[in-house]
Order: C-alpha cells, then structure tokens, then sequence
C-alpha cells in the first residue's frame, strides 16, 4: 500500500521558460524550489508522479545530527534550525519538533562507538548525552528490560513524513514558483555545449538551469547524457500501528526494533538497516564500488528478487525525447512489503512493548532508499554538462537534512554563499577511488 500523503494541487499550466527546472519534487526537490523562489527566481518545480510520493512520505521522519558522517553533520544541524525557520515564515505545519531521539543499546561495542561520535560532535557543538545502564532502562522503561546504556540527543527532533513536502510545495506557490504533478521529465536540451530546456511530456521549459533532485531515478536519468553517477536502491519495509495512550516516546532506536510517533498518534515500526537488494543491471554495474557498504551490513541485507527490474528506475537503456519513458510507465514507487519483514517487525515490536497489542495494524508499505558508495550525497554542478546541477543519493538521510540540502543547492544555484562547504558533496569524489570513502567521523 501507499504510505499516507497529503494531497497538493498542481500550477494548471506549464511556464514557456523559467531560471531554473528543478526535477523531482520529494523533500529536497521541494526546498531547494522554495529557497530559490525567496530569492525571487522563477521556479518550476516538476515531479512525474505526487509531491512526496516516493521515499519522502515513507521513511521514519527523523530529524537528527546524532551518528552523522562528519561531512554531513554541518548540514543536519543547519536543516534543525531551518525546519523551524520555514513554519514561522510561512505558517505551514510540516509537523517538526525537537522532540528529542532516544538510543537504546545492550551492545557495548555499540555504546562505545555512540560515546567515540558524542566526542567529535562536542568540537562540532553539538549536544548528546550518554546514558548509563540505570538511565537508559528508567528511560526505556516502557520496554520492561533492562539496558546496558543508550543516548539521549536533546535537540534532535521528527516531523511528519505524510505532510512535509506538500507543504513545502504549497509555500513554493505562495511565493510565485510553480509546481506539476504528473508532469515527467523525459530529458534535457542544450546549446553550445550547455543545457538550454527541460523536456517533459507536457511540454518544454527554456532554462539555463535544472536540478536533477529524482531520488532512486537519478542516476539512470544521468546515464542518458554519459554522466556516471554510482547509485544503489535498497527496499525497506516499514509498518504502523494506530494511535492510543502515549506510554512510548516520540522516536526510540534499537537495534531490535525502533519506533517513531506519526502526526496521528499512531508509530512507524521498523528494523533499522534491514533491506532487500533487488538485481538490476544498473547494480552489476555499480557493484564493485557498493561492496565495501554490503560487506558492513550483510547481516541486514539480503538479495531481493524482480521487482527493481520491473519497477525501471535502474535503467541502462537510452530513452527518447518524443516518447514515454520508464517515468511515465512508472509515476510512483510503490513496491511490495517484504511480508516476512512485516511480520518480524511486529513481532518485535510486541516482544518488546507488549502493549502495542492494544492498537491495531493500519499499513504497512515499502520504498526504495537511493543510496551513495560512501553515504553521503552528490549535490554539485557536472562539469560535462554545464547548468545540469545533480542533488540525489541522500542515502535514507534526505527527509532530516532536506531543509539543508535544499538551501545549500539554492546557494550553489544562485551564487550565494554557502550555507555549508559544498565540496564534500560533490559528485566528482566518486571518479577519484572506484571504491568511493568509507563514512567516518
């Protein structure tokens, strides 16, 4: 099943010319639209399908800074800051609050590895506070076990995957940007050398300038113009069960089970890192660069089967402009719920807080998490094509950091200052090593 989604309405018609196309309207898509409409360019913002259609209305909703690659830590305490920002300036409720996340653990390599990144986030700024055994299990008590310890990060917060990006969507209009939905990109045009229109099935749009922001589709998108940009797509399965009496906290990680309040009352219930790796041509051909990533967590992934090739978002097939694309064919990722994962999570669950047996099960739904060799975006203008700016591969972080990333891409765009250093992100870091950097702190 879908996971839950506000609907937005769409601009009616498509603008003959913009100063920039931004392709994909998930969480990034949408505020990097938004920050480029307050600096008052005309925007256009395109999504093939819904706004926060795919994986921006099915993950988890976190909005956190703690275990965050040091490259990309800058980015997720400015995005804290901005999810704040963007409800005070336009009054939108994308459901942000600094909730605060809690970490469980009875693992004490784990623990030791929370306590070595709370070292490196204090020359960062950034608060986190260990638990000892007695905290953590008087914080956990809701589990009725005890814990070795945990960590508590006070200024870490979630907000509502179902509401987000729509909302977002609707500030971009409220200040003069356009948006479509069921509007795909079939391509780009150029001149020159440099990219000169965006083609979609509506029609064409002159710009100098689009933002490839398409999630799992981007790097087959990429593939159409010689630009190799490594990306593999890893299928989650996550569950929820209705709202009740609040005896759980608003966002629990374990490596047993982790839960997260929706704007309903109702949680998100899942396995962290737990995935399906469907076989695609695309990830023969990025498989040596991803293996250092699959070698750390085989435990939790496993092989997956037909659906990545049928759902065509890892094509390796040349399209063309004047006809439908696997975009079309394809408007919304929505693969199937690994059954057998549903029913571990609720097992789980249950054994862990046996008092999720008083709420029901309203939905469970899956979706594809674009992933990077190193977990860390490409966020950068290609040199091959200038005016094609890349922003995809936000690894299952792009929902937290969207505000961020949005900014940082409108910075780069604009030639504003930026935000935070752009050159960590840059795509070009994946041709220097044909394995790419292993995340660190």
């Amino acid at each position: 099943m879908p996971a839950p989604l506000t609907f937005v309405d769409s601009t009616p018609d498509l603008p003959a010319t913009a100063d920039v196309v931004v392709i994909g309207g998930g969480i990034v898509g949408s505020f990097t639209a938004y920050y480029l409409a307050k600096r008052g360019l005309k925007v256009a913002l395109v999504e093939k399908g819904r706004i926060g259609g795919e994986q921006s209305s099915r993950n988890w909703g976190w909005c956190r800074q703690q275990n965050r690659d040091a490259r990309e830590l800058p980015m997720a305490t400015k995005a804290l800051d901005l999810w704040e920002q963007f409800a005070a300036d336009t009054g939108e409720d994308t459901g942000f609050s600094r909730c605060g996340l809690l970490y469980l653990s009875d693992n004490e390599a784990e623990i030791a590895g929370w306590a070595r990144w709370r070292d490196f986030a204090r020359t960062a700024g950034v608060t986190t506070h260990m638990l000892s055994s007695a905290e953590a299990t008087e914080r956990g008590r809701f589990s009725n076990k005890a814990w070795k310890g945990g960590v508590f990060s006070p200024t870490d917060g979630t907000a509502d995957p179902s509401r987000a990006a729509p909302a977002v969507a609707r500030a971009i209009m409220a200040l003069g940007g356009t948006v479509h939905q069921q509007c795909a990109v079939r391509g780009l045009e150029t001149e020159g050398g440099r990219l000169s229109a965006v083609v979609t099935e509506q029609g064409v749009i002159r710009t100098k300038i689009a933002v490839l922001s398409a999630g799992a589709w981007a790097s087959s998108f990429c593939y159409q113009y010689g630009i190799r940009f490594p990306q593999a797509t890893i299928r989650q399965t996550v569950m929820s069960v209705g709202p009740g009496e609040e005896i759980f906290p608003p966002a629990m990680h374990s490596d047993f089970i982790s839960i997260t309040r929706r704007g309903d009352g109702g949680y998100t219930l899942s396995i962290s890192g737990s995935g399906k790796v469907d076989p695609t041509p695309q990830f023969l051909r990025f498989s040596t660069q991803f293996l250092p990533m699959f070698l750390r967590r085989w435990r939790k992934l496993s092989p997956g089967g037909l659906e990545g090739v049928q759902s065509g978002h890892e094509n390796v097939r040349r399209w063309k402009l004047d006809r439908p694309t696997p975009m079309e064919r394809m408007r919304i990722l929505d693969p199937t719920p690994d059954a057998a994962t549903v029913k571990r999570t609720h097992a789980r669950a249950l054994e862990m807080m046996p008092r999720l047996r008083e709420r029901a099960v309203t939905g469970a739904w899956a979706g594809y998490v674009d992933s990077t060799p190193d977990g860390v975006p490409g966020i950068g203008e290609m040199a091959s094509l200038p005016g094609f700016v890349l922003a995809s591969g936000f690894s299952g972080h792009g929902f937290g950091i969207g505000p961020g990333a949005g900014h940082l891409i409108a910075d780069v765009v604009s030639g504003a200052e930026p935000i935070v250093d752009p050159k960590p992100y840059h795509p070009d870091r994946f041709e220097q090593s044909s394995w790419g950097k292993v995340a660190e702190f």
